[in-house]
């Protein structure tokens, strides 16, 4: 799947937005990706997995592991084309642990997978999390890279589509200092 396909599907469910908006990471962005619009449609969500599960193919992964909420539904499909376990993380008093009685196994191969990857963070305490129950993380993939390419999350990973789509902190924000609306349109409200 070419990136600009990638982008198209967004654009044709409305899940590209233009805007003033803030992102989980605390920065402000021109642009906002909402995944959730855009994996909707099961056949979506098949077609970006089957992308994604393509750069794995062959290797030995035993489980998908993705951060809440953002990542379960590509996770879950990447899973399903691989043959995998599915597992997820979530934040607990705003650290990222493994929750609802999931485990992994001393040195368990595991795919991180997520929807966006703007800074990496989530991905990042994802990985941190599972590490830190004994699993050997292998990799990490995500739909988008909004990052250009520069988020390091400390494993190699693929996106099917990367943009460069500029964040910057409240006080270095252009929209901010003509006084338009700061909208938070994800799952975490600010």
């Amino acid at each position: 799947m070419r990136t600009h396909e990638v982008i198209q599907k967004f654009k044709n469910t409305g899940a590209l937005l233009e805007g003033h908006f803030l992102l989980s990471s605390g920065l402000h962005s021109t642009a906002y990706l909402q995944c959730a619009i855009a994996l909707q449609s099961t056949a979506d969500a098949m077609e970006f997995g089957a992308a994604l599960a393509e750069h794995f193919i062959g290797e030995p992964i035993a489980t998908v592991a993705s951060p809440a909420i953002g990542g379960l539904v590509i996770g879950y499909e990447v899973a399903r084309q691989l043959g995998a376990r599915f597992i997820w993380t979530e934040r607990e008093q705003g650290q990222m642990t493994l929750r609802r009685g999931f485990s992994v196994a001393n040195d368990e191969r595991i795919l991180v997978v997520e929807d966006v990857i703007t800074t990496g963070g989530s991905t990042r305490d994802t990985i941190a999390a599972l590490q830190a129950a004994g699993a050997h993380v292998v990799g990490a993939a995500s739909i988008i890279d909004r990052s250009g390419g520069a988020a390091d999350v400390g494993v190699p990973r693929v996106s099917l589509a990367t943009l460069n789509v500029p964040v910057v902190t409240a006080e270095a924000c252009d929209a901010c200092g003509r006084g338009e609306p700061l909208v938070k349109p994800g799952s975490r409200k600010a």
